[in-house]
């Protein structure tokens, strides 16, 4: 006799910087044991391999790439899939440093945090067309997921920081033609990032200091101290500390 099946509710979402539409499933126990497994390890390359792996289960919809998309769009799928697969809130301590008497109060601080109302933070975002000099602009993008993945196999941070600008450029144009870096070797385009002058460096540096995050801040008094904390949480693994 076959077991019964049981039905699986579907919720539809709009990802920020992309705005791709897209339709998921909440995770089952199996995947959820998976991320737990993978959380408790703590290591990165674990988290993001299991993340993927649920994201790409969950997705019905066809043809999404989730390695294309921006980080900010898997990280705010993730959050959303996460809160309709087990729940909307969050259970989170923070330990208060207030001093007291000359030494920290210590106090762990129970906090709900209600995942739903995370929005990227958009403040501080500069124009993704880069101006060079009078002739040459490049045109950026957020970084991609895929990034993640590849930047845990470079030992140097320049290297990884060398390797993300140059997957996040879309074009270059000289004022007559655009080269596309589809269309171009990556030592091409790292080869154009190396002989920018430091201004000029500067300027698509700049783009990616300010890249939209996900925070949220929390406000909360101790209750053996009874300092009010105003706590800015930032990053997907903040969220689920």
């Amino acid at each position: 006799m076959a077991l019964p099946k049981i039905d699986t509710p579907v919720y539809d979402l709009e990802l920020p910087l992309s705005k791709k539409k897209i339709r998921f499933r909440p995770f089952l126990v199996k995947e959820q044991r998976n991320l737990m497994m993978a959380m408790e390890s703590d290591d990165k390359e674990t988290i993001e391999r299991n993340i993927r792996q649920v994201l790409h289960n969950c997705t019905l919809t066809e043809g999404l790439e989730i390695d294309r998309l921006p980080i900010i769009d898997v990280e705010f799928y993730f959050i959303n899939l996460r809160a309709r697969s087990v729940g909307e809130v969050v259970q989170n301590r923070y330990r208060c440093e207030n001093e007291v008497e000359e030494k920290p109060c210590g106090n762990l601080m129970d906090v709900e945090l209600n995942i739903l109302e995370i929005q990227p933070d958009m403040t501080g975002v500069v124009d993704d067309v880069i101006q060079v000099n009078d002739r040459i602009s490049v045109k950026l993008k957020f970084p991609e997921f895929s990034i993640l993945e590849r930047a845990n196999k470079f030992e140097s941070v320049t290297d990884m920081a060398f390797d993300m600008i140059a997957e996040s450029v879309e074009y270059i144009f000289d004022g007559e033609q655009y080269y596309y870096a589809a269309e171009s070797e990556p030592d091409e385009i790292i080869e154009f990032i190396e002989s920018l002058n430091q201004d000029q460096f500067n300027k698509i540096e700049n783009f990616f200091n300010n890249l939209p995050k996900l925070n949220k801040n929390i406000e909360v008094d101790c209750k053996k101290c009874g300092f009010h904390h105003s706590i800015q949480v930032e990053g997907l693994d903040s969220f689920f500390a």
